[in-house]
């Protein structure tokens, strides 16, 4: 398949409008960097510089390699537009991807599906001092906030007292619109990059992460010193392997293809409970699933090759 991919013309998608287009710039980059070293045809291209559909026709695009993070690039946005135009692309399908940007539509999905995750409550714009009230009633502090479809933690809240719980949640409802609460689990903090689709995924190494802040929140994803990297993960043998067919698990029910990174809260009643699937991972030199495939012995540009060729998997 590698021969035959060098005679076609990749452009790695990245940049975008989402709150992650800064990121998704730097995923881009080294994505490009990656594919020209190793003798690809390869553009990079942004959706928001211009009608995106006319470059591609423009610059006869044989696969997109999506690098974009968040909404319109992880969402099943760019997914469609691309299988209307024909064009192969990385990673999951627009239903996948559409499913694990929606944290809400998510849970769903794994609590039908028998994989764990926090309980949580919708934060209803329209009956607020209701459900903030109810919330209150139900649910023990601290707790998280959260919108449902931001990535890399964006308008992601601790909440430790009920006095903060109604600013917190009117300001998040404001900012974001779609807003739920989630059981706060005390545990280890880990993320389990996925590589391959259906009966062939397969988990990498575990990555334990340790934040200087209250959580791994934007400030401590992409600020060099503020998280502790420990891989692998410091987890008995059972547990370890628990955890990977945890996120073997969530990748498959909600249909991934080809890579995501799936993260997890071990509890201390020894649960793993997932909280999100990423469909579109970074791929910056401080990135999570790069970091994992390396401990796996998968170099760079090698994960890069596999991501590309997920493009052909059904």
């Amino acid at each position: 398949m590698l021969k035959n991919l060098k005679n076609k013309k990749v452009a790695v998608l990245s940049g975008g409008m989402s709150g992650e287009r800064a990121v998704s710039l730097r995923s881009g980059k080294r994505v490009f960097e990656s594919l020209k070293s190793q003798g690809f045809k390869v553009v990079q291209l942004d959706p928001k510089d211009g009608d995106l559909t006319q470059k591609l026709k423009k610059q006869k695009i044989d696969i997109a390699f999506i690098a974009l993070h968040g909404k319109y690039g992880e969402d099943g946005t760019i997914q469609g537009l691309l299988e209307l135009a024909g064009i192969p692309y990385t990673g999951s399908g627009v239903l996948a991807s559409a499913l694990a940007m929606n944290k809400v539509a998510a849970k769903y999905v794994f609590r039908a599906k028998g994989v764990s995750t926090p309980n949580f409550m919708i934060l209803e714009e329209d009956n607020l001092d209701q459900a903030i009230g109810k919330i209150k009633r139900v649910f023990p502090f601290p707790m998280v906030v959260k919108p449902f479809s931001e990535g890399s933690s964006l308008g992601v809240s601790i909440v430790k007292d009920p006095d903060q719980l109604e600013a917190v949640a009117r300001e998040t409802v404001k900012k974001f619109k779609e807003v739920f609460v989630e059981e706060f689990i005390a545990g280890k903090e880990v993320t389990v990059g996925i590589l391959g689709t259906g009966q062939k995924a397969e988990a990498l190494p575990i990555l334990e992460l340790v934040s200087k802040n209250d959580f791994y929140d934007y400030e401590a994803k992409y600020t060099s010193g503020m998280t502790e990297f420990i891989l692998p993960a410091r987890l008995v043998k059972p547990l370890y392997e628990k955890t990977q067919a945890t996120a073997i698990a969530a990748h498959r029910a909600l249909g991934c293809r080809g890579l995501s990174r799936v993260d997890i809260i071990v509890g201390t009643d020894h649960t793993p409970y997932v909280h999100e699937v990423n469909t579109i991972p970074g791929m910056t030199d401080q990135s999570d699933l790069p970091a994992e495939a390396a401990h796996a012995g998968i170099g760079f540009d090698e994960l890069v090759l596999r991501i590309l060729e997920s493009a052909f998997e059904k």
